[in-house]
């Protein structure tokens, strides 16, 4: 995949959006909003703590987040 274009991310979920509500088949979606936040969220903290060989202070300096936030974020997704 090509990482040049920043907009990659974007335009994957929203593609995935479009099979997801087309998918539905008429069934009305519910929670989209967490069903992205957690699809999207998890992975990027799994691969932001292994770029920082899990230091998560240095994890949550380079996702821009209070530290005590990431700590909360890795226990819901039991991370640690």
């Amino acid at each position: 995949m090509n990482c040049d274009n920043h907009n990659d991310i974007a335009n994957i979920v929203l593609h995935m959006l479009e099979c997801y509500f087309r998918d539905l088949d008429g069934e009305k979606p519910t929670a989209v909003y967490d069903m992205v936040i957690k699809s999207v969220e998890r992975p990027m903290l799994e691969y932001v703590l292994k770029r920082t060989d899990g230091n998560q202070s240095a994890a949550a300096d380079l996702l821009g987040i209070n530290r005590n936030t990431l700590r909360r974020k890795l226990t819901d997704y039991h991370l640690i």
